[in-house]
């Protein structure tokens, strides 16, 4: 094995280690809901969220991959140091919040590090705009509408089911959350596991292994839809807490609401290529499967923390990333 290759495969198994992280880091935006409302053990939920985190490998295309691959930072600026950096900066605050319980987005820190490192390396030129702008729409915009579709969906589900008994509806709705808990992890598997694809294949591309044309080899998606599910069944405890008890209190037909709230979304933004943070979009949906109650319900005081680590999460990831990459070059690149 030459060290070129060494290298590169080196750097991949970093990249299925931030994927094996974010699935326990972001295990809380799939199964927080379901075992919540106690309709699931914690067990069976990240069983029931990892099959469903893996199964997505199969039927949702890579249109977030090809984003975040060729729409981050520019290909030729691209090396094996600069996602060394990346991967190394967002594992590191990926660790920091899910040391302190707080649901930040996965999504974020691995962008956020890898234009950090690439802004490190050849200055903000690096950046490819229309495609962080994008982003940054839907860091607002994602939370937003998840809060709406959660807000909607559950105010004309009380409304539909006024005259019934809450003995059956909670049963119905115990049901119906494990479809909607399905159907979620279907969204959060496809978007989640596509970004460390994206990384990985940039990685081979920029290496010379992929030939002329970008494009994400099959054992790539097999190797990325793995380690979330792997990372899933390991849970994330932590954040769980936070999310499904203290953010807003849920019965099954909030946990129904908030989880289709988010699949839409997640699948939805999926198939139009747009890679949008899980967290960010299932907090969003279960403050507005709260808010038809009364605003008491929901705790702002946490959802106020949970928003300040979504606005410190790119620019710190990316902080990180520069420094990671600026001391990997002067150590083992510069020397040789």
């Amino acid at each position: 094995m030459t060290s070129s290759l060494a290298l590169v495969t080196l750097i991949i198994l970093v990249a299925l280690v931030f994927d094996y992280i974010n699935g326990f880091h972001d295990a809380a935006n799939s199964i927080a809901t379901v075992v919540s409302t106690r309709v699931l053990t914690p067990m069976q939920a990240v069983a029931w969220a990892a099959f469903f985190n893996f199964v997505a490998a199969f039927g949702f295309g890579v249109q977030v991959a090809t984003t975040v691959g060729k729409g981050v930072v520019q290909s030729s600026i691209v090396d094996q140091w600069v996602i060394l950096g990346g991967l190394i900066g967002a594992i590191t605050w990926n660790l920091i919040t899910w040391y302190f319980a707080i649901p930040s987005s996965s999504s974020h820190a691995l962008i956020g590090g890898f234009a950090g490192a690439a802004v490190a390396k050849a200055g903000f030129g690096a950046l490819v705009v229309s495609g962080l702008a994008k982003i940054a729409l839907f860091i607002v915009l994602a939370p937003v509408l998840g809060l709406i579709l959660g807000f909607l969906l559950m105010v004309a589900t009380l409304w539909t089911f006024r005259n019934s008994r809450p003995s059956r509806v909670d049963g119905l709705f115990r049901r119906l959350q494990l479809v909607s808990a399905a159907t979620y992890s279907l969204g959060h598997g496809t978007n989640d596991a596509q970004k460390t694809m994206g990384i990985i294949a940039i990685l081979l591309f920029s290496a010379g292994y992929l030939g002329p044309e970008f494009y994400v080899p099959f054992w790539v998606i097999l190797a990325a839809h793995a380690a979330i599910a792997l990372g899933t069944l390991a849970g994330g405890w932590r954040i769980v807490k936070t999310m499904g008890m203290r953010l807003t209190k849920l019965r099954p037909i909030g946990g129904f609401c908030a989880e289709t709230a988010g699949a839409v979304m997640l699948i939805g933004t999926a198939i139009g290529g747009i890679p949008v943070s899980t967290t960010h979009t299932i907090t969003g949906s279960i403050v507005g499967v709260g808010a038809p109650q009364r605003l008491s319900a929901v705790r702002w005081g946490v959802a106020s923390r949970i928003i300040w680590a979504w606005i410190l999460t790119i620019p710190l990831s990316a902080l990180i990333a520069a420094a990671t990459w600026a001391a990997v070059t002067l150590v083992l690149v510069r020397p040789g």
